[in-house]
């Protein structure tokens, strides 16, 4: 019988382009209830791993799981389960924030009064109220990373996987966001992928060190800080 506490699974993925590996043989396990940062200098293999965990890159070798769920071969039942915020999402710029969430909720087949609670919870969660009628492509970009977060909460997800969030936002910005993970971190399942360290130790307890494409460290923020701090251990795991 299959764990149902362990939500998110990484179990020997690879990916190979030609004589080129992405990632080698990464392994871990995310219990329920966890955040979890993933850390690792660029192209270390973070982004590859959270498309294959998400179905939407196959591996070479080895299993991704959600909730239990292949993703190569469950992926729909997968899904389910899971709200992904990829870095620099796409939205439809013409669209507003109420018809987009509206658009998403119709392709999921939510039930007219489920949609309307859960668009009523994320509209006041990601603080949208004030641009819902406006068109996506005129929102600053805080609001438009708002948006996506919204579109990701929609069908209240069990497991989120967030690929650098703030990425790009001003210090008020990524303050919204930071909150809105931290309140997200106490009903949901997260890994959260990061270049700002100052996250780490404000939103998780668990680190996952990547860098060329395999895993260097997965342990506690406690313990990766022990003896040096956070910019130091990054670069000397990342060299």
């Amino acid at each position: 019988m299959s764990d149902t506490s362990i939500l998110i699974e990484a179990d020997g993925l690879c990916k190979y382009y030609g004589p080129f590996t992405a990632i080698e043989n990464v392994s871990f396990q995310i219990r329920r209830g966890e955040v979890v940062a993933f850390l690792g200098p660029n192209g270390a293999g973070k982004s590859t791993t959270m498309k294959i965990l998400t179905g939407f890159l196959a591996p070479s070798a080895g299993t991704a799981r959600i909730a239990g769920f292949n993703m190569s071969s469950e992926r729909i039942a997968g899904a389910r389960h899971l709200g992904y915020l990829p870095e620099n999402g796409p939205l439809y710029p013409d669209m507003t924030p109420k018809s987009l969430l509206e658009f998403f909720a119709d392709a999921r087949g939510m039930t007219r009064k489920s949609r309307q609670q859960r668009m009523e919870w994320v509209i006041e969660m990601c603080n949208l109220s004030s641009v819902l009628g406006k068109p996506i492509g005129k929102l600053s970009r805080g609001f438009r990373q708002r948006v996506g977060m919204a579109r990701v909460l929609l069908h209240d997800p069990d497991v989120l996987i967030l690929d650098e969030p703030t990425s790009g936002l001003d210090p008020i910005q990524i303050h919204e966001v930071r909150k809105t993970i931290r309140a997200l971190g106490e009903t949901k399942t997260i890994l959260l992928s990061t270049h700002i360290l100052q996250e780490v130790e404000a939103m998780t307890n668990r680190i996952l060190f990547i860098a060329d494409g395999r895993l260097k460290y997965d342990g506690s923020v406690s313990d990766f800080v022990k003896d040096q701090t956070l910019e130091e251990h990054f670069c000397e795991l990342g060299a």
